[in-house]
């Protein structure tokens, strides 16, 4: 190796149902930023963690997000045509765990509904309003693709989630 290290040996495996937290820790080990989604449904606002969020297209402007079936909250976000995307920032574990746990718990936030009915939480380090475009099956989660119609942002360091574990980004020397 160019830094005199040594390698570590790779373990492969076939992901399946014997290798499932094989496959899974492996799949931690990419890095992601943490967002919350939200959306309006027919018990108010909803919001999800999620850190299956990419990019697709520049021009058009489309996202995407995989929300997994087994989600309690799962059918208001199969049926949203309208969410938006937070992602959050470093200091925000905190909005990361109460959207983990009960995703209908907006009490004590700052959040406005928009024209459609979309909860939008104040003080995230991005923001991008969306109307879905399309959907496509993901096997346990379904993949949701949506122009982004609005977007903000500010300054500041994202929330970085890897091998079970929230953190920050540091850039290397």
């Amino acid at each position: 190796m160019a830094d005199g290290g040594a390698f570590t040996p790779m373990q492969r495996f076939t992901p399946g149902p014997e290798t499932a937290r094989a496959f899974r820790d492996a799949l931690g080990l990419y890095a992601t930023g943490v967002t919350v989604i939200t959306t309006g449904s027919a018990q108010g606002p909803v919001g999800i963690t999620a850190n299956s969020f990419a990019s697709v297209s520049l021009d058009p402007p489309l996202v995407l997000w995989s929300p997994a079936k087994t989600s309690s909250r799962f059918d208001a976000f199969e049926a949203a045509e309208h969410y938006a995307i937070h992602v959050l920032a470093e200091d925000q574990t905190n909005l990361c765990g109460r959207f983990s746990r009960d995703g209908y718990d907006f009490e004590g936030l700052d959040w406005a509904a928009d024209a459609q009915g979309t909860p939008l939480i104040e003080g995230c380090l991005a923001r991008f309003e969306c109307h879905r475009v399309a959907v496509h099956e993901g096997g346990d989660h379904l993949i949701i693709v949506g122009e982004v119609t609005g977007a903000e942002m500010r300054a500041g360091a994202p929330l970085v989630f890897t091998s079970g574990r929230y953190g920050r980004f540091t850039a290397a020397p």
